[in-house]
């Protein structure tokens, strides 16, 4: 496999995990939209593009987003065509969060926390938790719980709990032979104790025992605390991208 063809796989098997509640293919780009929450749900995102993006085009793959009173977000990959950077920049458009994507091979490391409970959907205490520890907007609560509800199976919902308290949150989405690791959350008042560790570790484990061997996630290229973790756990880089917003 080509390693823009590797960066393709990824890139859908991430999409499929973080479901958008509409998505539409137009012109080898992908239309997300979720009513604003998140940029990864509200995006623009190249795949399997060959043309180069014009001003016609730019405008055209905007015009969803403007109707529904949405910013435009452009996700940029290694997929992106040559020079859409550069037109977005000359544009206006700011680039923002560098993000890295990350993998690694699911080996002896990974083993399940008997603390960290994992369930096949969300609960109603998981959810509020989740959105208060994000936080998640009010106004974008049923929009998160409608679209953790809607991924496909096997997905897995983690939590850690201290006396009867949720303190820890993380997302486990299997696809193929791969588990996606999204939205390791720990409350402040139980940071420095390892959660974030176990729950990567027990994500990947569950992940295994669902047929995965991979692990991989999406972690901010200025989160000094998660990149030395997860590189003491095996992941390695594949490919990074940014936004570029209006």
């Amino acid at each position: 496999m080509s390693p823009l063809d590797d960066i393709c796989t990824l890139e859908k098997r991430a999409l499929r995990a973080w479901p958008a509640l509409e998505s539409r293919a137009a012109q080898g780009w992908v239309q997300r939209l979720s009513g604003g929450y998140t940029k990864r749900a509200n995006s623009i995102n190249a795949l399997e593009v060959n043309s180069p993006l014009t001003l016609e085009m730019k405008d055209a793959l905007e015009t969803p987003y403007r109707a529904a009173d949405l910013p435009p977000v452009w996700r940029l990959t290694p997929l992106a065509p040559a020079g859409t950077d550069e037109l977005l920049a000359e544009a206006g458009y700011r680039r923002i969060e560098e993000s890295r994507v990350q993998r690694a091979a699911i080996d002896g490391h990974f083993v399940a926390d008997p603390e960290v409970r994992i369930a096949p959907s969300p609960s109603d205490d998981w959810l509020a938790g989740f959105a208060a520890l994000s936080p998640v907007a009010p106004q974008h609560r049923e929009t998160m719980a409608r679209m953790l509800r809607s991924i496909a199976a096997p997905v897995g919902f983690a939590r850690v709990e201290d006396n009867g308290q949720l303190v820890a949150f993380a997302l486990g989405v299997v696809d193929g032979d791969h588990v996606g690791l999204f939205d390791v959350l720990v409350a402040p008042q139980a940071r420095r104790r390892g959660l974030a560790r176990r729950l990567t570790l027990s994500i990947g484990a569950w992940g295994r025992d669902h047929g995965a061997h991979f692990a991989y996630l999406q972690v901010v290229a200025t989160n000094t605390a998660a990149l030395p973790l997860y590189a003491s756990l095996g992941f390695e880089t594949v490919y990074s991208y940014g936004y570029r917003v209006s």
